[in-house]
């Protein structure tokens, strides 16, 4: 495996995207509506041949089929960025047919979130494509201000992502931490440990989010993740919104007591808030893999990345 992060190449206005469906359908007219504001920001939008499936019981298509439309995308010149409709359940399925050589030889921003964090994290892991922890075309760009669009367009276009309070960010423990931010949707990392398909996520800058999740299970799968020695060497935790992470008449502060529980013997800085992946709105773009810098020092929390996530011509900068 290389050592060097695989930037893709940088996202030009009027680029085509290709939206794929590989995991849970999606419904048809959020679809359409995502595409229709992707298109108004500037981009050729083309949906992939099976973008609009069903398949029983839950899934968008055969695994074959998301296979195809995933592996179509990547080898298509023609193709600059591909985004995922949704999430929901299935991108699993597709872990052992991926065809990690096409993805290098074809290096390409992948937009996702939620379900496929298995497949972002063992992309990155085993070719070191950067990730792109970011809107889904019918979860977020169907809705009224569901994107972050400046986030957006800095990862894809070349610029340097920065976001700080206004995003969520708030401080749960102060420092300063710097390294590779990783992560995703906390249930579906440990739902991949002891296989082979595990995260790697050991001395990274962790970003970690989840939905719906009670704080009792977040606490059991934060405990997981420290057992499996999965948060060794961390240079510091910033936890998503959990949007709907609470328990009816508890405390309203429980999780981040969990949090600070569970993490206090990793002496790191630790946020909460970053509006990304399940959130209630703005829909932050977090370019997995790129070195990034968390500054939890004030009443002005940020997280700025310090390298750029794509190549940009040297004509271009």
């Amino acid at each position: 495996m290389p050592d060097r992060i695989l930037k893709p190449p940088a996202v030009a206005p009027g680029a085509r995207i290709a939206v794929v469906s590989l995991a849970s359908s999606a419904r048809a007219d959020r679809i359409n509506r995502g595409m229709e504001v992707l298109r108004s920001l500037g981009y050729d939008v083309v949906p992939s041949e099976r973008a609009y499936g069903k398949h029983p019981p839950y899934f968008s298509g055969p695994v074959e089929d998301r296979l195809a439309d995933l592996h179509t995308a990547f080898a298509d010149p023609a193709i600059a960025a591909i985004i995922c409709t949704r999430g929901g359940y299935g991108s699993n399925y597709l872990l052992d047919g991926l065809d990690l050589d096409l993805v290098r030889s074809h290096p390409k921003p992948l937009f996702a979130y939620s379900d496929m964090t298995a497949v972002q994290t063992w992309l990155l892991d085993q070719t070191r494509l950067v990730s792109f922890h970011g809107p889904m075309v019918a979860a977020d760009f169907s809705l009224d201000h569901g994107v972050h669009v400046e986030s957006f367009r800095a990862a894809i276009g070349g610029g340097l992502v920065r976001v700080g309070a206004p995003e969520g960010i708030r401080v749960l423990r102060p420092g300063t931490a710097r390294g590779s931010l990783y992560g995703g949707c906390l249930s579906l990392l440990t739902a991949s440990l002891d296989t082979r398909f595990a995260p790697r996520t050991e001395g990274k800058l962790l970003f970690l989010e989840d939905v719906g999740a009670k704080p009792y299970q977040i606490d059991r799968m934060l405990r997981q993740m420290i057992l499996a020695g999965k948060f060794e060497g961390a240079r510091g935790f910033i936890f998503g919104e959990m949007l709907e992470c609470g328990s009816r008449g508890a405390d309203p502060d429980l999780l981040q007591q969990v949090i600070l529980r569970l993490l206090e013997p990793f002496k790191v800085p630790i946020a909460i808030g970053l509006r990304s992946g399940h959130v209630s709105g703005g829909n932050v773009t977090l370019p997995f893999g790129t070195e990034a810098e968390l500054l939890l020092e004030g009443d002005q929390p940020l997280l700025h990345f310090l390298d750029r996530a794509v190549t940009v011509p040297r004509n271009a900068r």
